[in-house]
């Protein structure tokens, strides 16, 4: 585990926290990405898994987007309670388990009066999340919301037990625990060994594994000298109320985002079987390494933005951000990259066995080609937004996401109904409505502070330009392999993807090298440090 007491000279760099968070997110998106894989072997692209994926979708809403590492109630967390804990050696006061206790009370109320709803209304909620769907397809996925309703809960509570392990620098548990409900999925879908026609133990497996993924982390908690006295002293109490401030907007800023997947759900609803699984596998695929890439820099720096703010020094938030966002950056460009050249031969290696077929694979990667342009605005729309978290300010982030609804509606009318683009008109039209969001923030944020882009996006555009050379080269090359190269199948595809790697790595470095980039130089110095100390 990570821990630091309080003092500068005791507080990790960013970038080895960043390395140590990174190292554990690898792990737990490799047996994530097994997971999937397992769930692929079994079920395919069909309906089964399109009524799984469908139901998960809200209780995915609590355990991952407002319970998850950077969700709404971690975020809240953390920028309330780092706040209040100077000394991170010492039990937390009376008045700091109180509110503990409060947030947790309330947290827990709301969140199973959802999962009633859930449970007894769950026809309903699915007839209108797939309406373009078969009675068949409606009814599984209203089965698997019912078994998945008590996920609800849990999602709330471990996005508490997340923001109170960071506050106290305990980066590593947060992002081990998603590994739990992967492995209980892993082995109970094994265990049925495709026995399952309708796809309810994957259900039952994943409700089992956000239990688990819960117990994981209340011992620590407890460790910490944190009590749950349930309380409803929600009134002048002024912490509480920040909060709230903080967390309500945050909340329905991240549930505007679900609506936006409930929309793209509508219109592949209404797409060829097993359109929503193929969607929701890229999603997969581009979460491995971007979720790696967002979550080892933004869980340390957000912590920092947080102090800066109330420090006032928003020379540090300008040095921290530049710095977090063009390192984010710099890794983002060779992944997209990567996604483009050898994206299918990536996905066909990794999940075409069993049920999932090489039109599933095709699938997947049309609609994750069209995903992959998002990467930029992606991580430059997260990190910009935990800026404003650490300004108590979530609003912001939540009025933009919601006036981009209209647009995403418009967006997939104009390229699934019109142009006819079908799995990659979903992913196109995600990836511009993110660049819209991106947009809109970076321009407001001035309100609050002014921010130095110039420095950050010259040197965007130079990495772009190292990148679109970097392109060709790899394109190229890609095209000459597959026509002179000749080897079995899935030897095919390692050497294809380790050989083109290796070599945009190597170009993609070297250009920027040339051009004077801070980003590689350092990467290079921290190669040869690392092996100079290995002599």
């Amino acid at each position: 585990m990570t821990n630091t007491t309080s003092g500068d000279d005791k507080t990790p760099s960013l970038l080895k926290a960043a390395w140590l968070i990174a190292v554990v997110t690898i792990f737990s998106k490799l047996i994530g990405f097994i997971r999937d894989v397992v769930i692929a072997n079994y079920y395919g692209a069909s309906t089964v898994s399109d009524a799984y994926f469908y139901a998960y979708q809200i209780p995915a809403l609590a355990i991952i987007l407002l319970g998850g590492v950077g969700g709404p109630f971690h975020s809240a967390t953390v920028a309330v309670f780092s706040k209040l804990i100077p000394n991170l050696n010492e039990k937390p006061k009376e008045e700091v388990n109180k509110l503990y206790s409060t947030f947790m009370t309330t947290t827990i109320i709301f969140f199973t009066i959802l999962a009633v709803l859930c449970y007894f209304f769950a026809p309903q909620i699915m007839g209108i999340i797939a309406s373009g769907g078969d009675a068949q397809l409606i009814s599984l996925a209203a089965e698997h919301l019912k078994i998945m309703s008590p996920v609800l809960i849990i999602g709330g509570i471990v996005g508490i037990y997340y923001g109170i392990l960071v506050t106290y620098r305990y980066f590593m548990l947060p992002n081990l625990s998603p590994i739990i409900m992967s492995l209980v999925i892993i082995a109970m879908v094994m265990g049925a060994n495709g026995k399952d026609n309708t796809g309810a133990i994957l259900a039952w497996a994943t409700t089992i594994g956000a239990v688990f993924q819960w117990v994981m982390q209340y011992p620590k908690i407890r460790q910490l000298g944190f009590r749950l006295k349930p309380n409803l002293d929600i009134f002048n109490n002024v912490e509480y109320k920040n909060i709230c401030e903080l967390l309500f907007p945050a909340v329905l800023s991240s549930t505007v985002g679900q609506i936006h997947i409930y929309v793209d759900m509508f219109f592949a609803s209404a797409l060829r079987e097993g359109a929503w699984t193929a969607i929701g596998y890229a999603n997969r695929v581009f979460q491995f390494p971007v979720g790696i890439l967002v979550t080892a820099f933004l869980v340390p720096l957000f912590p920092i933005f947080a102090r800066l703010v109330a420090d006032k020094d928003y020379d540090g938030i300008r040095t921290y951000f530049n710095k977090g966002v063009g390192v984010l950056f710099f890794g983002a460009i060779p992944i997209i990259i990567g996604i483009l050249v050898v994206g299918l031969d990536g996905v066909r290696i990794v999940f075409e066995r069993g049920a999932f077929d090489a039109k599933a694979t095709f699938m997947v990667t049309e609609a994750l080609w069209f995903l992959s342009v998002s990467i930029l605005p992606y991580v430059f729309r997260d990190s910009i937004t935990r800026v404003y978290y650490s300004f108590n300010d979530s609003v912001t982030p939540f009025v933009t996401a919601f006036s981009s609804i209209v647009l995403k509606v418009l967006f997939n009318i104009l390229f699934i109904n019109i142009m006819h683009m079908s799995i990659g008109g979903i992913t196109l039209s995600t990836s511009l409505v993110t660049l819209f969001n991106a947009v809109v923030l970076g321009v407001l944020i001035t309100k609050k502070m002014k921010m130095d882009y110039k420095s950050l996006f010259i040197n965007l555009l130079k990495m772009c330009a190292a990148g679109f050379v970097t392109l060709i080269i790899c394109g190229f090359m890609s095209i000459g392999y597959d026509r002179f190269v000749e080897l079995p199948k899935y030897v095919f595809e390692l050497v294809k993807i380790s050989l083109i790697g290796l070599v945009c790595l190597a170009v993609y470095v070297e250009l920027n090298l040339l051009m004077k980039m801070d980003y590689a130089e350092e990467l290079i110095c921290r190669l040869k440090g690392k092996f100079n100390a290995k002599k």
